[in-house]
């Protein structure tokens, strides 16, 4: 268990936004098209993101979401196609960035899975739940696409940190961000491990709301 860096007073050091350009480098983050630099600019004003998705989880996939609800985890065990979904992105008032997901599964109430992406201690992309199960991130861009790529998994107790064995993990997650124009964008996650293979895939396109700047506004 390893204790995280004391967070400095916000009223003597106010916490800039998440600057993934930042993290990405210059020359990245301009291969990326204009759309998607405008989505995830640092200081962007909340965006409701309208869209479906297509589910699918392996059986021990089934397992790992039971288990990891209880530490308020962003896995979902369903198989669906088509279910209605909307994503809600804002600052978290602390310089993360909150992404919250709602889905509308058949036969089902709405169901509702947050986290929240941010620098860690060490200065790199962490992603987190309610609970504190969280994922250090990897962000890169690649044939265009932003992508997040685990590298671990850990549990937040306060500021201690607890490294999650990768046995007890649904493997590596990836989510892919590929912008496919007039304001539409394909979102993908997947989890593979290493011995139970693929366990969670996820995949589907969403739009920009209607009041978003066209992506010949975005200044360079």
């Amino acid at each position: 268990m390893t204790p995280a860096a004391h967070a400095p007073s916000r009223l003597s050091c106010p916490t800039p936004p998440l600057d993934l350009a930042t993290l990405l480098g210059p020359a990245a983050w301009q291969r990326l098209p204009a759309a998607v630099r405008r989505r995830f600019a640092a200081g962007h004003a909340p965006a409701t993101y309208p869209g479906t998705l297509t589910m699918r989880c392996s059986a021990i996939g089934r397992v790992f979401a039971a288990g990891a609800a209880l530490l308020g985890s962003p896995l979902c065990g369903a198989r669906a196609s088509a279910v209605p979904a909307t994503v809600q992105v804002q600052a978290d008032g602390r310089g993360g960035v909150s992404w919250t997901r709602r889905l509308q599964l058949p036969g089902r109430r709405s169901v509702q899975i947050r986290s929240t992406k941010a620098l860690g201690p060490d200065g790199r992309l962490i992603e987190r739940t309610d609970g504190g199960l969280g994922m250090a991130l990897e962000v890169f861009e690649q044939h265009g696409a932003l992508v997040f790529e685990s590298r671990r998994y850990d549990w937040w107790l306060g500021r201690w940190r607890l490294p999650v064995p990768a046995l007890l993990t649904p493997g590596t997650c990836r989510v892919t961000h590929e912008d496919l124009g007039q304001g539409r964008f394909r979102f993908t996650l997947e989890m593979r491990h290493a011995w139970w293979g693929r366990t969670f895939h996820q995949t589907g396109v969403f739009t920009d709301p209607p009041h978003t700047q066209t992506d010949q506004e975005l200044l360079p």
